[in-house]
């Protein structure tokens, strides 16, 4: 059951149960039941505005780059900063990404020999890179 659903179980008014005995009854936190939601501060809309212009316009743009960008521009900000608000909106940088583990389709996969064999002693098998 979701929090929501639970705040609306809980009556402030009760005449028999304490809203801390109906939080427990319901296994909500107290501190759950106060809490109202604080909304985005204005400025920090702003800064995602912002980030997502300069990304749109250079999407290959990591945060270092990003917050260097902006300080050109003359907006204060740090590049822990720009990653964090980067990952509220789902913003990650197009860069191309090693293929290591991809083989060549030429080369041959061996077999493994060792596989089924069993190994119950000592200098029965070797090994060597």
């Amino acid at each position: 059951m979701s929090p929501e659903k639970k705040r609306a179980m809980i009556k402030r008014d009760h005449p028999e149960l304490s809203i801390s005995q109906q939080c427990k009854l319901v296994r909500l936190s107290r501190s759950a039941f106060y809490y109202t939601p604080v909304g985005v501060n204005p400025d920090t809309l702003a800064l995602m505005k912002e980030i997502d212009r300069v990304f749109t316009k250079y999407p290959f743009f990591g945060s270092r780059q990003i917050a260097a960008y902006l300080r050109r521009e003359g907006t204060t900000i740090g590049r822990h900063r720009v990653r964090q608000l980067m990952a509220k909106m789902g913003l990650e940088a197009i860069y191309k990404r090693p293929r290591t583990s991809q083989p060549h389709p030429q080369h041959p996969v061996y077999p493994y020999l060792l596989r089924k064999m069993q190994i119950d002693r000592p200098n029965q098998v070797w090994c060597a890179d």
